[in-house]
């Protein structure tokens, strides 16, 4: 896929990187360092659009002509909404937590094209299911430092990520931090005019 404008990603997330370069996608990554904070009581798929939005918007300013990229990543389980993990600590209590159990992980992401004054935003949810964790299982991973940069301290792209997890139910690239389907679904409806060719696609 390719575009005939600059895409700009409104994170430091690189696993978000890789997943657009697997699309053929080169991106300028511009982090937005905004607080993560929004209003209590809002649904999760509210949430992680409001987020994302906020990330492109912060952003997107300073490359006009540009398609900017934000988005946002929560686990949620019982109805908390569990985050990145603070220290060792958190990381093993929430995966103790999830150890045996089916949670939910939602995923938003807002495109904003200033030029156009473009604004979409959309969300998808994906559930997983973590096998029964022994003690010795999570602190082996927890020991990797690898969950504690991740909402709900695990990567289903990581080794230990993959052994811990026999199922799950929706977009696998959800799960890691971008809807790839939803996201083409919304380039080609929403942005076809900045599309080479008018699909993207290359061959």
């Amino acid at each position: 896929m390719r575009l005939n404008v600059p895409l700009v990603l409104a994170s430091a997330s690189p696993r978000r990187r890789h997943l657009l370069r697997q699309l053929g996608l080169e991106v300028i990554v511009h982090p937005s360092h905004v607080e993560e904070t929004v209003p209590d009581a809002l649904a999760p798929e509210t949430v992680v659009q409001l987020l994302a939005k906020h990330k492109a918007e912060a952003v997107a300013p300073t490359y006009p002509e540009a398609l900017t990229l934000g988005a946002d990543t929560i686990v949620v389980l019982d109805g908390d909404i569990l985050g990145k993990p603070g220290c060792a600590g958190e990381a093993h209590a929430m995966l103790r937590r999830l150890s045996g159990r089916t949670h939910t992980v939602y995923t938003g992401f807002a495109l904003v094209h200033p030029a156009s004054r473009r604004a979409v935003t959309a969300f998808e949810a994906t559930h997983v299911t973590f096998a029964h964790l022994s003690d010795e299982e999570i602190a082996a991973y927890v020991a990797t430092g690898s969950p504690l940069d991740k909402a709900g301290a695990y990567g289903i792209q990581d080794d230990y990520g993959a052994l811990f997890i026999p199922r799950i139910e929706g977009d696998f690239f959800n799960v890691v931090g971008l809807p790839l389907h939803r996201l083409y679904r919304i380039l080609r409806k929403e942005f076809k005019d900045l599309l080479e060719g008018n699909t993207g696609l290359t061959g």
